[in-house]
């Protein structure tokens, strides 16, 4: 069973069929019940009219004998001891009135005639029976009507319409719907499985292309977009952005790689040089370069290894940290510094985040701002609305409008060779932006007024 509807399409198509069957179904049990309804209160009508009018005649003081009760509509007339007064002549058998005989009663007393009026009830009263007619028995509807004749005796009035017509025609629709039934389930059914199937064919072509793509590892393919505006072209084309975004992901997680490689390399060697030389030639060792070798290899260490929890998806906590605090305490250990690093405006903020990434955001500013400084470095923090702003100023070159962007990309160096000389591996500025974005904020860098670059940290205060 699993097998059988295991596709969508032919669970559309059961889903589709059981949902008309038991619609159909309760739309024909509804058209029956009215139909059926409506027949019988029309078979009542005419049990009464045909009741009303043999009542009228014994009101008005036709005798018994004399009546004309017709062949179309059977009657009987009852009196109040259960006695036939008077019976249509081809009524042979009844249920369903005042009494089951068929042949007027010899006990009942002869009619006379008067010249009084008697008395017709307003309201029949209604009863399931049947009747035998020439040798038929058929269902019929009997309508009681009371009457009072012209001798004050009190009668009662059976006429009976047959329900012949309304089973016909409750039979007739009944097998109509039985038959067509089936057969309007089969049409629906074959059309959902077909318009299901044209409209999952373009969901295959999206399957396919992308079990080949899992089996050639080739991410620059894209899925076949439908030309249509619906759910499916919509799906091809995010799987198509999908891809997009895996394929710039795993071209830049290669080029991460690469530079990664090609920055330790360069310690690696020269601190294995100085250590050989050091081994052969103790006297020539140079432990200054050895140490400073060493100290750049956990430098770009630690950046790989911060990045590399930025990549997992690491979220900073959600404590508060005091922005103003953490300046001053970060700045007090830059004091003997070769570029003097003063404090302008110093705002009391409290931003939500992860303090030593915030640290790490603020000593890479302020490292890359004394790396290009001539004089000094500006640092001011102050608070913009719900935004804290931290600025890291420099009097430097500067940094050219057409870069500015591309500095904050990994392992870019505008100044290759001074970069090198001083230890940096082009990762500051990424990792800056990439903590500041984590935490909901923003790191641009424009002109400074004193002629170098401004790189302004906008944070969110959760206020």
């Amino acid at each position: 069973m699993g097998k059988v509807f295991g596709s969508v399409r032919a669970r559309a198509a059961l889903g589709a069929t059981v949902v008309v069957a038991v619609a159909l179904v309760a739309a024909g049990l509804a058209v029956l019940g009215v139909l059926r309804s409506n027949l019988a209160d029309r078979a009542e009508v005419d049990a009464g009219a045909a009741a009303r009018a043999v009542a009228s005649k014994v009101a008005g003081g036709v005798a018994y004998r004399e009546l004309d009760l017709g062949d179309e509509t059977p009657v009987q007339i009852v009196d109040e001891d259960h006695r036939v007064r008077a019976v249509s002549d081809d009524l042979q058998a009844v249920t369903g009135t005042g009494s089951s005989s068929v042949r007027p009663d010899a006990a009942a007393g002869e009619d006379h005639d008067d010249d009084g009026a008697g008395e017709v009830s307003s309201t029949p009263e209604y009863s399931a029976g049947t009747a035998r007619i020439d040798g038929e028995t058929a269902e019929y509807r009997w309508a009681a009507l009371e009457v009072t004749d012209a001798r004050g005796e009190d009668v009662t009035v059976y006429a009976g319409a047959p329900l012949a017509t309304e089973q016909g025609a409750v039979g007739t629709v009944r097998d109509a719907m039985l038959i067509g039934l089936p057969l309007l389930l089969v049409v629906v059914a074959g059309v959902t499985w077909l318009v299901t199937r044209r409209a999952l064919r373009p969901v295959e072509g999206i399957r396919r292309e992308m079990a080949a793509i899992t089996a050639s590892t080739d991410l620059s393919r894209r899925v076949p977009v439908p030309g249509s505006y619906d759910e499916v072209a919509r799906l091809a084309r995010t799987t198509n952005e999908t891809l997009t975004a895996l394929e710039a992901s795993v071209e830049r997680q290669r080029a991460f790689v690469a530079d990664a490689s090609h920055e330790l390399r360069s310690p690696v060697a020269s601190l294995r040089t100085q250590l050989e030389v050091g081994a052969a030639h103790p006297e020539l060792l140079d432990l200054d370069g050895a140490v400073e070798d060493v100290v750049r290899l956990q430098r770009l260490a630690a950046d790989l290894l911060l990045l590399a929890r930025l990549d997992a998806g690491e979220r900073p906590a959600h404590a508060p940290v005091a922005l103003d605090a953490l300046v001053r305490e970060e700045l007090a250990q830059r004091l003997g510094d070769r570029v003097p690093v003063r404090m302008e405006e110093v705002a009391p903020v409290a931003v939500p985040g992860s303090r030593g990434q915030l640290a790490r955001v603020l000593g890479n500013l302020v490292d890359n701002a004394q790396r290009h400084a001539r004089g000094g470095v500006r640092v001011a923090v102050r608070e913009e609305g719900r935004w804290a702003v931290l600025e890291v100023a420099d009097d430097g070159q500067g940094v050219p409008e057409g870069e500015r962007e591309r500095i904050f990309e990994r392992f870019v160096r505008l100044d290759d060779a001074r970069s090198r000389d001083d230890g940096g591996a082009g990762l500051g500025l990424a990792i800056a932006r990439d903590v500041a974005v984590r935490h909901g904020g923003t790191l641009a860098v424009r002109a400074a007024p004193e002629g170098g670059a401004l790189f302004e940290l906008r944070l969110p205060t959760g206020s």
